[in-house]
């Protein structure tokens, strides 16, 4: 009989090597359906706050449950990595402005290529384990997961807060059939505290821990496809790509954000302050070539040039 547990020795060396691969955080939950948050979400959806991500009510039941993706899951590995970096938006009349998580390479090919490494560890210590990876566009709950693995808590603006690194952090997770050894949930700290939901300038923050997706200028500046209507845009303060005003007006960020050791979060040239003439009469070429492996693809092409173009027409009526 070993002395110890596999659970626990298992446990250690996944946070080990977690941390050795450049995460700052790392917690482990148990994959047991999370009804609570579930039910949440069907709210959420019921409601419409998902303005016209219809995809999120396909995968709805896989959200809700992890033994939906992977059936023999028992444990879940979350992790967290820190992306601040402190540089600051321009507020020039001409300048537009790109959320501080779009500034560097896309987070998805960072932290999947560090779990991918992160399974093939596990797998070197226990071969047949059945594993799946996800960075943010699988059908996970992951700020629920992660508050259920310690890692930080879901604030008033629905952004995962952590205690060391605030909310600039990504999230990624690893499915898996291993007993583990299981991190307390964290607890919300957010306490009285409405400053996020008070310096929305559109109002998407309908309540606390509720957003109206419909109003949001990160969603209408990245995921929405059709027009905007102009006295929204009016609203956008100069964003083009994103939004960080709930996060930055947190005092959670305000106190504990830390520069990351990542360089790959580092602001390429040209995306602290993008000039709004540029941006709309980029090509399609150019828009590939200018932001290739770049989360601000997501918008594409015509989404880009679409939020530049109305952000200019708005400042010219003011």
């Amino acid at each position: 009989m070993e002395l110890v547990p596999k659970a626990y020795r298992y446990s250690e060396e996944i946070r080990k090597e977690s941390h050795r691969l450049g995460f700052d955080r790392v917690g482990i939950a148990e994959a047991v359906p999370p009804k609570a948050e579930a039910s949440r979400l069907q709210t959420w959806l019921h409601e419409g706050r998902h303005a016209d991500m219809d995809w999120m009510k396909e995968n709805v039941e896989k959200r809700s449950n992890p033994l939906t993706v992977l059936p023999s899951a028992k444990s879940i590995v979350v992790v967290a990595m820190n992306y601040y970096t402190d540089h600051v938006h321009d507020d020039g009349p001409r300048k537009g402005k790109i959320s501080r998580y779009a500034w560097g390479d896309d987070y998805h090919d960072v932290v999947k290529e560090r779990l991918d490494k992160l399974l093939e560890f596990i797998r070197s210590f226990e071969p047949a384990v059945d594993g799946k990876v996800y960075v943010d566009t699988g059908p996970v709950l992951e700020k629920a997961w992660a508050q259920r693995a310690g890692i930080g808590w879901q604030g008033k603006h629905t952004n995962l807060i952590t205690e060391d690194f605030g909310s600039w952090v990504f999230l990624g997770e690893i499915l898996l059939n291993l007993e583990l050894v299981y991190d307390a949930p964290d607890t919300d700290r957010c306490g009285s505290c409405t400053l996020c939901i008070e310096a929305c300038p559109t109002q998407a923050i309908t309540e606390p821990y509720v957003l109206d997706a419909g109003k949001c200028i990160s969603y209408l500046t990245i995921e929405h496809r059709g027009e905007i209507e102009p006295a929204l845009a009016a609203k956008f303060d100069g964003w083009i790509y994103g939004c960080d005003i709930c996060q930055d007006a947190c005092p959670w960020n305000q106190r504990n954000a830390h520069i990351t050791a990542r360089k790959e979060f580092e602001p390429r040239s040209g995306n602290i302050a993008p000039e709004l003439e540029d941006i709309a009469s980029l090509s399609v070429d150019e828009f590939q070539k200018r932001f290739r492996k770049s989360p601000i693809k997501r918008a594409k092409h015509s989404g880009l040039t679409r939020n530049a173009t109305l952000l200019m027409k708005t400042r010219q009526k003011s």
